[in-house]
């Protein structure tokens, strides 16, 4: 499943109601208030790369209080459960 993370600076007055809009948009799976260089993450999910700009540029970036985001586009998911499959190869009963 296609995945994107993006990383949102807002009006600092407009985090909660941004951070709350944007959790409620189609294909966005978690929104994150974070502390550093960004104000909020989101996790957005895609069944197509092509929705990608539908979420993130015609609704994300539209949120009241939204100013910049940047996006990051995964390659690939590595996750323990994963990670653990791959080194157990081989040591099967």
């Amino acid at each position: 499943m296609p995945t994107a993370i993006v990383m949102i600076d807002t009006d600092q007055a407009l985090i909660p109601e941004a951070a709350t809009a944007i959790a409620e948009v189609p294909g966005v799976s978690a929104v994150y208030s974070v502390t550093g260089e960004v104000d909020l993450i989101a996790m957005v999910h895609v069944t197509d790369h092509n929705e990608f700009a539908d979420i993130i540029a015609d609704k994300i970036s539209k949120v009241p209080g939204v100013q910049r985001t940047r996006t990051y586009l995964a390659f690939r998911e590595f996750s323990s459960k994963d990670l653990d499959a791959a080194f157990a190869l081989g040591l099967e009963d």
